[in-house]
């Protein structure tokens, strides 16, 4: 059965794998085309290599999909890994908001309870704070027990007069504090009119409280000792200078958002975001990853960086282990280098590349190729396998040793830390590396190739689009690392070569796609090529490729998502 080139069959079918329990996977970059069973299988290139049923077998006998359209049934492919279906699926759920759209929120619900309660807007965000800014726990409260809620908030008893936030002294009087006289309409009280402050006073008062922070300055009191009155906004906007107003505004706006039990609105944490997200209601936050207009992503449950489809609980425990480890990793990793044989780390500390590993082990290797000395040649070309000629003569000895050492090698547990640990830097500090292309290629960069080819912008969404593929997909990788440290090799053996069979295919095809949008773009319009010749031959192949490898990609990254969602990966206790 012929398939086009996304993969799916001509009938329309997305191509189904299914594995037996035992069977293990592996990944092949030959130019063997079969599926295994007797179906040719076209990515839409020679050069992205071919998979077959084995190349996804994995546990339990589970069904993984190869299902290349964007508005496909698997859903656990493109939540997590196709912004297209992302911004789709978020936008039911996740609305971004501005600084000014927040404020405006608080205006809204402050101005309601206000026409309520029959209060100034003072009062009203005063009770909502004490209410966690939920209006219907305000009418609960309130018309159940006024009086308890008046002397939480510092509102004083008014018999049925609408209260005033502040009032002018209508006497001479001294200050209060400052004991200075000052004629009438000179000096302010708070909501319990009877204790007044001159205006410096009043400051400095303000401007101490604001000092020592948000909690501080919003339950502020009037400053005679003895008096609850509330010191609220609209005295501290009379009687407070500039400065001190902005900061007021500013703890008022975040106690909206963090003190707020009524609504879900989270302040992103992306670094120097300004921005908001707020999930609207029948959004679950249980598996929401939510992510702002800044592009960065984060957790909506435990607030970290965007962490699906790996739970709260091991990435809590894998920071806080990198809190500890992450120095001496890094240290380790750019100084040492591990024994072949025991797996020790080693510091070369003199100029010889001869390096021989102390006692009990005494091995004998070179620094920079880590062959063994005794048939060391001079550290010529790259053999991953190991010394060919040894290998080809007696392959089976060959892979008995490469066993061995695998095992030895996961046995250790700072070993195994270094390997996942370097790989999940690799992959944070590559996702940074897209964050910067995707800026520089939506800010310029497509201008400039629309120009070169003579075609209009939107042409070229494909390279954005295989972006956020390359983006979701090293944060996935990410912290998929993180995760397979916590699988310890003897007992989740079989677990651990599945999740290690899913990263290799995963990050190849990434890897591929990656290239393809950096490295050939680059290529293919910086070349002295006339427009005509880019437009009607180049650009169509390159196109063809990069969106063929954005949709195989993006199957090989919901495979990884799929067995985590599954109990093929299941949660693990820390």
């Amino acid at each position: 059965m012929a398939t086009n080139g996304d993969g799916v069959s001509e009938n329309g079918r997305s191509k189904r794998f299914r594995n037996t329990a035992g069977s293990t996977g592996h990944h092949d970059d030959g130019d063997d085309t079969s599926d295994g069973t007797g179906e040719d299988y076209d990515a839409g290139s020679d050069d992205y290599g071919a998979y077959d049923e084995e190349t996804v077998g994995y546990a339990s006998g589970e069904d993984y999909f190869f299902n290349d359209d964007c508005n496909g049934e698997e859903t656990w492919v493109t939540s997590v890994v196709d912004d297209c279906d992302r911004r789709r699926r978020q936008e039911r759920v996740v609305v971004v908001l501005t600084e000014d759209d927040v404020r405006r929120r608080q205006d809204e619900v402050t101005a309601k309870v206000a026409e309520i309660l029959s209060f100034p807007a003072g009062f009203a965000a005063a009770v909502l704070r004490h209410c966690g800014w939920d209006a219907g726990r305000v009418e609960d409260q309130w018309f159940s027990d006024d009086r308890r809620v008046r002397g939480a908030v510092g509102l004083p008893p008014t018999d049925g007069a609408v209260p005033v936030p502040t009032a002018l002294s209508a006497a001479e009087a001294p200050c209060g504090i400052c004991f200075t006289r000052h004629p009438a309409g000179q000096m302010r009280s708070a909501a319990c009119r009877a204790h007044f402050y001159c205006g410096e006073c009043w400051r400095g008062y303000i401007a101490a409280a604001v000092g020592e922070g948000g909690a501080r300055c919003l339950s502020l009191r009037c400053p005679e000792p003895a008096c609850a009155a509330a010191v609220v906004r609209e005295l501290v906007d009379a009687a407070a200078g500039a400065a001190d107003r902005s900061r007021y505004a500013r703890f008022a706006l975040q106690s909206f958002v963090e003190g707020g039990a009524g609504h879900r609105i989270k302040w992103c944490p992306g670094p120097g975001c300004t921005r908001a997200v707020e999930l609207a209601a029948g959004g679950a936050d249980a598996d929401a990853d939510v992510f702002c207009d800044c592009r960065h992503g984060f957790c909506w449950r435990c607030g970290e960086e965007a962490h699906r489809p790996v739970s709260c609980e091991t990435v809590r425990a894998w920071l806080e282990k990198n809190s500890s480890f992450s120095e001496t990793a890094n240290w380790v990793l750019a100084n040492t280098k591990p024994c072949p044989s025991c797996r020790r780390p080693m510091e070369k500390d003199q100029g010889c590349m001869h390096m021989t590993c102390p006692p009990p082990c005494g091995h004998q290797f070179c620094w920079v190729c880590l062959d063994p000395w005794d048939r060391h040649r001079g550290c010529v070309g790259f053999r991953p396998d190991g010394d060919e000629e040894d290998a080809a003569a007696d392959p089976g000895s060959q892979e008995k040793v490469a066993a061995d050492l695998s095992r030895r090698r996961l046995a250790s547990a700072s070993d195994r830390y270094l390997y996942h640990y370097e790989r999940w830097v690799a992959n944070f500090s590559s996702l940074e590396s897209v964050f910067r292309d995707m800026a520089e290629l939506e800010g310029s960069e497509i201008e400039r190739i629309a120009a070169v080819a003579g075609l209009p912008e939107t042409e070229f969404g494909f390279l954005t689009r295989a972006y956020e593929v390359v983006a979701g997909g090293r944060r996935v990788l990410k912290w998929a690392h993180a995760y397979g440290y916590y699988l310890d090799p003897g007992r989740d053996a079989a677990r651990r070569g599945l999740l290690e069979d899913l990263l290799d295919q995963a990050n190849a095809w990434l890897e591929r796609l990656h290239a393809s949008a950096e490295l050939e773009r680059r290529e293919t319009f910086c070349s002295s090529a006339e427009p005509a010749v880019i437009r009607e031959v180049l650009l169509g192949y390159y196109k063809g490729r990069v969106e063929n490898l954005t949709a195989v990609t993006r199957t090989f990254l919901g495979n990884l998502v799929k067995a985590f969602e599954s109990d093929d990966l299941p949660k693990l206790s820390h």
